[in-house]
């Protein structure tokens, strides 16, 4: 069981997984020139990092969660973000200077394109990595898919947008009656209100967050 359906079961909820993406390496690893700091957006990104990436530099990251796999992989001084990619962006721009050297950004296939214009539009020098990419799956987990049949799931939770444009997809109107439980207002967004009993945002794009907005099962 995963960290985060650890949390959930605390919270006297039954978890579910049924992971809505399929997360692989981008291509075959290469060298990674030097660089004044590496930035990520997503903890994905750390599950394939360069071999050769010094882990001297300093890291910054969206989210908590985010920091902890970074010092966890090697990195000594990690920052993070408590908001998104622009949080991001004012934050490395107030602790980095662009004459020090470039940033080196690990994203996933088709992310981190916002953040790198940011940055790029604060002076600096962005050598975007391609190292993860993530495809959709076809269809729900075997438990989900029956328990969403059986109208017993009270809450979907959803870390992404594509997370939730897949699950969208494969679920079809299975969700309807289901309240959704959003990180983000950016995730909330590509939802269809009327497909669900309520849409939720959390305070922060965090877990913590997402988990207080789910709350505890209500008692009968």
């Amino acid at each position: 069981m995963s960290r985060t359906m650890e949390r959930v079961a605390a919270l006297g909820w039954r978890p579910i997984a049924s992971p809505m993406l399929r997360v692989r390496a981008a291509g075959r690893a290469t060298s990674t020139a030097p660089a004044q700091a590496v930035l990520a957006t997503s903890g994905q990104a750390l599950d394939y990092l360069p071999p050769d990436l010094d882990r001297r530099s300093p890291f910054y990251a969206v989210g908590d969660a985010t920091a902890t796999r970074a010092r966890a992989a090697g990195f000594a001084a990690v920052d993070s973000a408590a908001g998104d990619a622009t949080d991001l962006a004012a934050l490395v721009a107030g602790r980095c200077v662009p004459a020090d050297g470039p940033l080196l950004l690990l994203s996933g296939a088709g992310q981190g394109e916002e953040l790198a214009d940011a940055l790029r539009g604060r002076g600096f020098r962005v050598r975007r990595r391609v190292v993860y990419a993530a495809r959709a799956v076809s269809h729900l987990s075997v438990t989900a898919h029956r328990m969403l049949r059986h109208d017993r799931v009270d809450a979907v939770l959803l870390f992404s947008s594509a997370t939730a444009v897949a699950f969208g997809r494969v679920a079809g109107t299975m969700g309807t009656g289901v309240r959704a439980v959003c990180i983000s207002a950016r995730t909330a967004s590509v939802l269809r209100p009327e497909d669900w009993a309520d849409v939720l945002v959390a305070a922060r794009p965090d877990t913590d967050a997402v988990l207080d907005a789910l709350g505890t099962p209500k008692r009968t």
